[in-house]
C-alpha cells in the first residue's frame, strides 16, 4: 500500500537523513509553505493543499486544494483528513515540528488522530522520530540516543518495556508525571513498548 507524506512549512535542515527514508512509491502532498522544501528534498507534489498564508500559490500543473484562511482544521489537518478520505494507510508527516510551540501540538495530535482511525503514522523533525504506542507492541531498535515515553490522553496503564536499561512491568503514566524519559536500548538488541490501556507517544531520539 501507497505511503502518504506530508510536508508542512516547519524548519528542515537534516534533509539527508529524510530523503534515505523517502520513496519514489510515496504519495507527496505539500501543505502551503511546505512548498519551499521541493528541491531540497527532491520531490515533486501529487497534492497541494493550504490557504496559502505562509507562501504564494505556485500554480503548478498539480491537483491543488486552496483552503479559506479562516477554518477550523490548519493546513496539515486537513491535508490528513483528505488523505484519509484517498484510503491511505500509513502516513509519514515532515516539516511539521518548529518553532510555533501550538502548531507543533497540534500536529503531534494528528499520530493520536490517526491511531483512532486505525492508520499508522510518524513524525520526523531534525531530532527525533514520533509515534504512538497503543494497542499492539512497538519495537525501538538500536542505534537512538534515547527514547521517551510521554502520556497525552490521560492515564496509560498496564506499560510495559523489555529490552531497555529502565525496564517497567505493569506500569502506569499520566499527563502529570512524565517518568518516562531518556530510556536507552541495550547494546545489541532492541527494545519492546506496550501498554495495555491508553495511549503513549513514543519519541525516538536520534
Amino acid at each position: 500500500m501507497q505511503r502518504c507524506v506530508i510536508i508542512g512549512n516547519a524548519d528542515i535542515k537534516e534533509y539527508d537523513r529524510i530523503k534515505k527514508i523517502l520513496t519514489g512509491d510515496d504519495f507527496f502532498v505539500f501543505c502551503d509553505g511546505g512548498l519551499k522544501y521541493m528541491d531540497s528534498l527532491g520531490v515533486k507534489p501529487d497534492l497541494i493543499v493550504g490557504d496559502f498564508d505562509s507562501g504564494k500559490d505556485p500554480h503548478m500543473d498539480v491537483e491543488t486544494i486552496t483552503l479559506p484562511c479562516e477554518k477550523d482544521d490548519t493546513d496539515t489537518f486537513y491535508a490528513v483528513k483528505e488523505a484519509i478520505k484517498r484510503g491511505f494507510e500509513e502516513y509519514l508527516l515532515i516539516g511539521v515540528v518548529g518553532n510555533r510551540f501550538d502548531h507543533t501540538m497540534g500536529n503531534i495530535s494528528i499520530l493520536l488522530y490517526l491511531d483512532s482511525k486505525g492508520k499508522k503514522g510518524s513524525i520526523i523533525d531534525d531530532y527525533s522520530e514520533m509515534e504512538i504506542v497503543s494497542d499492539k507492541p512497538v519495537y525501538v531498535e538500536e542505534g537512538y540516543s534515547y527514547f521517551s515515553l510521554l502520556n497525552m490522553t490521560g492515564c496509560a496503564r498496564g506499560i510495559k518495556i523489555e529490552g531497555a536499561k529502565y525496564p517497567l512491568d505493569d506500569g502506569e503514566i499520566t499527563c502529570e508525571y512524565q517518568y518516562g524519559i531518556s530510556n536507552e536500548v541495550l547494546p545489541g538488541g532492541k527494545a519492546c513498548v506496550s501498554v495495555r490501556e491508553g495511549k503513549l507517544l513514543l519519541v525516538k531520539v536520534f
